[in-house]
């Protein structure tokens, strides 16, 4: 007996060892994978606003729920929009003020009042055409190095809300020149409107034309000053802000080119220019500029008499404009309102020059 139940011990043993896993106990089965019901994944969804939904190739999902598609917060739409709207760029409109200073009558109220609604009017026109000009651009921003980073391109400002706030600024503008200003300002706010849209969808793909037609942008502003205020100007005038606006733009796109490289086809009018004639352009307009200004202070001097101050002008605005070539010929001339406030030497000529202005309008 002592035998059998050696063997039957043996035999237990050999079982176990030799059939591990069938004698231990069952594992407990995993669940299987649950398949969501529609009724399942509405309920599991988070709260409106937060949930994703697939965006443009670029740009980051966007939550679903929010009107346009917003990425973030209605704070951070919000400052975007005002982003889109280049307050910073509103600089540029203070040449409305350029002919009620030439003309001396600036501080008159009538004029100074009319040549601040048409500031205020530049204002809302510029910035409704930026927000409608970085919807027609957002795909070219996604692939430029900076530009990729604008509200709109990197979806932060759903487009559609940018062309609903650029509709209303670009008609409430209109409409106000129309009912509380001359004509004229009304007519000359139309005609940027148009050709900055008509800049925005077609022509700014057009080499040469996209420079004079960004340069008329200046010139449109200063000759709002003119129309506001019911002041007539000067052909020496008209000449300084054409030339001396197709000098930065020609100074701008040189300096988009060098920085851009081989990434210069994200603005395809940039494939169409060399270095060489960006130089012609900004050369030209600068001779064209100094001699039309020159004649122009020469023409004042005979009209007013008294202390030449016009004359003495010309060399602090010639030394002002050889400065920001430098700016340009380093391919640093992107932000024209830039350059000025980060050269104190050209931020010094420049006013000297608006010192030797002043004085020669208002005490010859």
């Amino acid at each position: 007996m002592q035998r059998d139940g050696e063997t039957g011990v043996g035999e237990r043993r050999a079982a176990f060892s030799g059939n591990l896993a069938a004698d231990r106990p069952p594992a407990p089965e995993a669940p299987a994978p649950e398949v969501p019901t529609v009724e399942a994944s509405v309920a599991q969804a988070p709260a409106a606003g937060t949930p994703t939904v697939a965006a443009p190739a670029g740009e980051a999902p966007a939550p679903a729920g929010v009107p346009g598609g917003a990425r973030a917060g209605a704070g951070a739409v919000v400052l975007g929009v005002v982003r889109t709207m280049r307050p910073r760029q509103w600089v540029k409109n203070l040449l409305v003020f350029a002919a009620p200073l030439a003309s001396g009558r600036v501080f008159e109220g009538e004029v100074l009042g009319a040549t601040l609604v048409a500031v205020g009017l530049f204002c809302l026109v510029s910035s409704g055409v930026y927000l409608v000009n970085d919807v027609r651009d957002a795909e070219e921003d996604r692939r430029h190095p900076r530009k990729r980073f604008r509200p709109v391109a990197a979806g932060t400002v759903p487009s559609s809300l940018a062309l609903l706030v650029g509709g209303v600024l670009l008609a409430g503008a209109l409409t106000c020149a129309v009912l509380l200003t001359r004509p004229q300002l009304a007519a000359v706010l139309g005609t940027y409107v148009a050709v900055s849209v008509a800049y925005s969808f077609f022509l700014k793909d057009q080499p040469v034309i996209d420079l004079a037609v960004v340069a008329s942008g200046f010139l449109l502003r200063g000759v709002a000053g003119g129309a506001a205020a019911g002041i007539a100007l000067s052909q020496w005038f008209l000449l300084v802000a054409a030339f001396g606006a197709l000098f930065m733009v020609a100074g701008k796109r040189y300096a988009e080119l060098v920085a851009l490289g081989d990434a210069a086809s994200t603005r395809r009018s940039l494939t169409e220019y060399s270095p060489s004639y960006l130089r012609f352009v900004w050369s030209l307009s600068a001779g064209v500029t100094c001699t039309a200004y020159s004649l122009w202070a020469f023409e004042l001097r005979e009209l007013d008499g008294g202390f030449p101050w016009q004359t003495i002008s010309i060399a602090p605005f010639v030394l002002a404009l050889l400065r920001y070539a430098v700016d340009v010929d380093r391919g640093t001339a992107d932000a024209p309102e830039e350059i000025v406030l980060r050269d104190p030497v050209l931020l010094l000529l420049g006013l000297v020059w608006a010192g030797l202005v002043a004085l020669g309008v208002f005490t010859g």
